[in-house]
């Protein structure tokens, strides 16, 4: 059996998704009271149904930590604004039609951790020469087109990815994204996932620095499973 002690250190990071600037400000004050870490999503319109703020909108608080969640058809159109924003990690979607091995390597030239997502369907043997240049997957429970939403509920069969992608690449980091609430933090956290991006667990909470309290202590808990 697995033990606690045998995984990564894990972490909560409240996501960003919004299509309005305000909304956007909204976010910033009320996390600012929490964390000083949080994934940002940006959704294009083309390669997703929906589409949110524009990356030329962005910004974050001096001295935190921002990840990109760079949800667009084009990631080569992207990579030299990111890399002038200077976050902490960028992640770009397997599913886009260039090659990403290049921009990946971009990103890590710049010190910029260099990311990839897996929507549902994507299986990481497919993708084995992404995986293997990544310095973090992120598993996201979701199909092409959810996208961009706010998922109500994480699917766990997903978990099973986590570990073909070790398989596949032993160093990596893992990142989950979908769904995420007190009732299945845990769980996810224990299939080795170390990031675990939560949405509407948290911006949707009564008491948002309430939510990711409880969420960071739920995925310290400590024994054998």
């Amino acid at each position: 059996m697995a033990r606690d002690f045998d995984l990564p250190d894990a972490t909560v990071v409240p996501t960003v998704l919004t299509d309005t600037s305000d909304h956007y400000k909204q976010y910033m004050v009320v996390y600012n009271q929490f964390t000083n870490r949080v994934q940002i999503d940006i959704a294009d319109g083309e390669f997703t149904k929906v589409k949110t703020i524009n990356i030329g909108q962005i910004w974050w608080p001096a001295g935190w930590k921002a990840d990109l969640h760079m949800m667009v058809a084009h990631p080569s159109a992207y990579i030299d604004t990111v890399i002038r924003l200077k976050p902490n990690m960028v992640i770009f979607h397997a599913e886009v039609r260039e090659n990403l091995i290049p921009i990946l390597d971009r990103l890590k030239e710049a010190g910029v951790k260099a990311g990839v997502a897996l929507v549902k369907t994507t299986f990481p043997g497919d993708v084995k020469p992404l995986i293997e240049a990544a310095q973090h997957v992120l598993v996201f429970d979701g199909t092409m087109a959810d996208l961009g939403q706010h998922s109500a509920s994480a699917d766990l069969m997903q978990t099973e990815k986590v570990k073909m992608v070790k398989e596949i690449n032993p160093m990596v980091e893992v990142g989950w994204d979908g769904g995420i609430t007190l009732e299945n933090i845990l769980a996810i956290r224990r299939s080795g996932v170390s990031i675990l991006n939560v949405g509407s667990a948290i911006a949707g909470a009564p008491d948002p620095k309430k939510a990711f309290a409880d969420l960071q202590a739920e995925i310290t808990k400590k024994g054998v499973f």
